[in-house]
């Protein structure tokens, strides 16, 4: 991949996503100069989406269809998806799982945070999996995969019996710690705020008062509201509360959860969550981008930065027409728009 070069169009820089005329001169894969212009080419220019929660091993059971409720899904031990993973060969494992990171990166995403089940080897086999791609994996692991991986991941607490000295040893080591929370009711929020969570997943049903403690306690929460729908545990832009959660300051990322369910694509989320929840564009496009500056590095177009960068191209489909570029982006754009991909 070109790692000199400079490109202009309407960037969206820094954290504020601030829309500028701009020239960026990149070196070394690193953005070196930042010019703001009078005028620009009519490109856009954005940072590269970030996946705050997946599940990609949960490719081999795409569109297996559906028996029962959440649970009987994905519940571990015996949810339908971990019986499939049991029964999947690790070569194939690592195929689809591949096949998933390659179609991340070709639509612009920079990286992703898996929950990865398996133990050691399901962490292991994440890596293999995407060794050479420019989508970087930051696994959460489970049953023992925590052991080799960058943090640890929780499903409900209430499924999990040890979780407590699991938690305990990962905060020991300085590992991340997340936790699925608030998915089908909000019994298990206070559970895992208990144990001082660096993430929370879904709060699809948390209380106003969980809401409350967790922006004071400044938890960032992923959504992932097309699987929420998928699963049945949504059915109002009620659920899950992201109004709430970002009048009360709460760092909300968005996720695509189960590939099992639906593809690991950030614009189909992005224009799902715009339709359902009517957030402002931008805010949208932030959660879709935030979860590196937690996870990976900074996320945003800075100097200084590395320059994981999208430039659509909006001449290629009617996005030419467009009166606002960011709610263009979130609410229109997708993997066709893009015409040059700049992930390091």
């Amino acid at each position: 991949m070109q790692t000199d070069f400079e490109v202009a169009g309407l960037a969206l820089l820094g954290r504020d996503l601030e829309a500028r005329p701009a020239r960026i001169t990149v070196g070394a894969g690193e953005i070196r100069e930042i010019e703001e212009l009078r005028s620009a080419p009519p490109l856009w220019i954005l940072p590269a989406l970030f996946n705050a929660h997946t599940h990609i091993g949960d490719t081999v059971a795409m569109d297996a269809p559906r028996e029962g409720s959440l649970e009987d899904m994905v519940t571990p031990p015996d949810g339908l998806k971990h019986r499939i993973l049991r029964d999947t060969p690790r070569g194939t494992l690592v195929a689809a799982m591949r096949g998933t990171i390659g179609f991340m990166a070709g639509a612009g995403t920079a990286g992703f945070a898996d929950f990865r089940e398996g133990g050691e080897d399901g962490v292991l086999a994440l890596r293999e999996a995407a060794e050479g791609l420019p989508c970087r994996p930051v696994a959460f692991g489970r049953e023992g995969g925590e052991t080799v991986a960058e943090g640890i991941g929780i499903s409900s607490i209430r499924d999990c019996p040890g979780a407590e000295a699991d938690v305990a040893r990962a905060h020991r080591e300085g590992k991340l710690v997340a936790f699925h929370a608030g998915e089908r009711d909000p019994l298990d929020v206070e559970g895992a705020l208990a144990l001082d969570p660096d993430f929370l997943v879904h709060c699809t049903h948390a209380t106003d008062a969980q809401l409350r403690e967790i922006a004071d306690r400044g938890i960032p929460v992923v959504a992932c509201p097309r699987s929420n729908w998928v699963l049945g545990v949504s059915s109002s832009r009620d659920n899950p509360p992201l109004r709430k959660m970002v009048d009360l300051g709460i760092m909300l990322l968005l996720g695509t959860d189960n590939a099992m369910f639906v593809q690991p694509d950030l614009w189909a989320e992005m224009a799902f969550t715009a339709t359902m929840y009517r957030l402002d564009p931008k805010t949208i496009l932030s959660a879709a981008i935030a979860g590196a500056e937690c996870l990976l590095s900074p996320a945003y177009i800075a100097e200084g930065s590395p320059a994981r960068i999208l430039v659509l191209d909006p001449a290629l489909s009617n996005l030419a027409y467009s009166r606002d570029p960011v709610a263009s982006m979130v609410k229109r754009a997708g993997p066709s728009d893009i015409r040059d991909n700049y992930l390091f």
